[in-house]
């Protein structure tokens, strides 16, 4: 039975020390009972309280780590099921599939174009996380030299790897040429779970389980644990789409509503698609539903952006929209007599704004307007983006000596501010267009 925050406060040393990063024992105990921080956490809990409180402590879903250094993935430890109930804090990782069986060309050609799938978006560099390594060929050596090719290729050290192949041999030869780089091991199953466990214990491995049923994913779950695995990434087996939820949710439900331990742990899909819009939808469809690792075949960046792009939009906070700085940006060379535009500082709005100003080349300022990080129409409707807060932008923001006018360009969809923004500011106010994409036309026709 699941301890309440009370039970475990009375465990709990009662020093009020700080040191786990809350301002009592009793908070610190809340955050246990809620499953969202560890009991390691507390420098001084006893052994025996250590014992009492193991299965309270633990979170429902493990951690678990893929690689080494900055670019290692970590995956698991979420504690609802919902995004709007709590933020979700690790994003699912996406890998590329690499099989041994395709000419040495082909695999390098789809290498370099797996290292060129990182992207900036509203400010933050997003990208795929893993190659995973697929043993097609059933031959050691084969699949051993793709391995080293990898691991001699600098440019994909930023990229975790997973080795593919359900025969222990070819698993074995090919982690201890990595072993470093802690790839995860795929996929151990009721054939081959031994061998695949003493691989992975002995190289200190992460491991995915595979099987064909839930039950029988539960019961290869236990026998890892019991053999010493406990860093598992749970994967249902060859299903189709509504299959494949079905098991993810089941998994993910179990895990966090049940504290069904053995079901405790991330989960992978592989997508089975042919078409290359139906394994954008497939991959898309487990990113929310709930894979911690999502593998596909595509490697051709209109294929992979939606996908690194909704995965970006499920992992922030829904409560806090992304926001850029409120202040002055220079795009391109500006002078004295540059245009001057307001937005606000929501940051898609932001950078939509900005990439349009680019590709008009006409050097302007714009100013990002404080707005809680709010779009335009959503700031105005609430009073956010008004006459008094753009011109208090106007004041505080410094553009008044950087530029020899007193024009300012306001988007479109709040031409009905303008009169009111010429009264309150002082400025003069001309209305753009309603939609970003207008921006490089209207720009340019300022200077004819």
């Amino acid at each position: 039975m699941a301890l309440s925050g009370l039970d475990i406060y009375k465990l709990l040393p009662k020093t009020n020390c700080k040191e786990c990063g809350f301002p009592t024992c009793l908070a610190f105990a809340m955050q246990i009972a809620a499953k969202k921080v560890e009991l390691s956490k507390c420098p001084y809990v006893s052994e025996e309280a250590k014992q009492a409180l193991e299965s309270a402590s633990r979170p429902p879903i493990k951690l678990v780590t893929i690689g080494t250094g900055e670019a290692k993935l970590e995956i698991g430890n979420e504690t609802v099921m919902f995004r709007h109930e709590q933020t979700f804090y690790h994003p699912a990782g996406i890998a590329v599939l690499v099989e041994d069986t395709e000419d040495a060309s082909r695999i390098d050609e789809r290498i370099n174009k797996i290292n060129k799938l990182h992207f900036e978006r509203v400010g933050q560099q997003i990208g795929v996380n893993l190659i995973a390594l697929r043993c097609s060929s059933g031959k050691k050596e084969t699949f051993t030299e793709l391995v080293k090719k990898i691991r001699l290729r600098s440019v994909t050290e930023s990229l975790n790897l997973i080795l593919m192949s359900e025969d222990a041999e070819i698993i074995k030869a090919a982690a201890s040429l990595c072993k470093d780089r802690k790839p995860l091991l795929y996929a151990a199953t009721k054939d081959n779970l031994d061998a695949m466990v003493a691989i992975a214990k002995e190289n200190s491995l992460p491991l995915a389980i595979k099987a064909e049923s839930l039950d029988e994913l539960s019961e290869l779950a236990q026998k890892a644990v019991s053999a010493g695995v406990e860093d598992l990434i749970l994967d249902s087996g060859n299903k189709d789409i509504s299959g494949k939820i079905s098991d993810l949710t089941q998994i993910r439900r179990l895990a966090l509503k049940k504290t069904y331990r053995p079901f405790g742990y991330p989960t992978i899909a592989l997508s089975s698609a042919g078409e290359t819009y139906q394994e954008i939808t497939e991959a898309a469809s487990y990113i929310a539903k709930y894979a911690g690792i999502v593998v596909i075949k595509g490697v051709e960046p209109w294929e992979v952006l939606p996908l690194l792009t909704l995965r970006q939009n499920i992992y922030t906070d829904p409560q806090k929209p992304l926001q850029v700085e409120p202040k002055i940006y220079e795009i391109g060379q500006v002078t004295d007599k540059s245009p001057v535009l307001v937005t606000t500082n929501f940051s898609l709005t932001y950078y939509t704004v900005e990439a349009e100003v680019e590709g008009s080349r006409v050097p302007c300022y714009i100013i990002s307007s404080y707005a809680e990080g709010l779009s335009v129409l959503t700031a105005w409707a609430a009073e956010k983006f008004t006459a008094e807060t753009i011109t208090k932008s106007l004041n505080e923001c410094g553009i008044k000596d950087k530029v020899s006018h007193k024009e300012i360009i306001i988007p479109g969809y709040v031409a009905v501010l303008s009169g009111k923004l010429e009264e309150e500011s002082g400025w003069k106010v001309r209305v753009g267009p309603k939609e970003a994409s207008g921006l490089p036309s209207f720009l340019k026709s300022l200077n004819k």
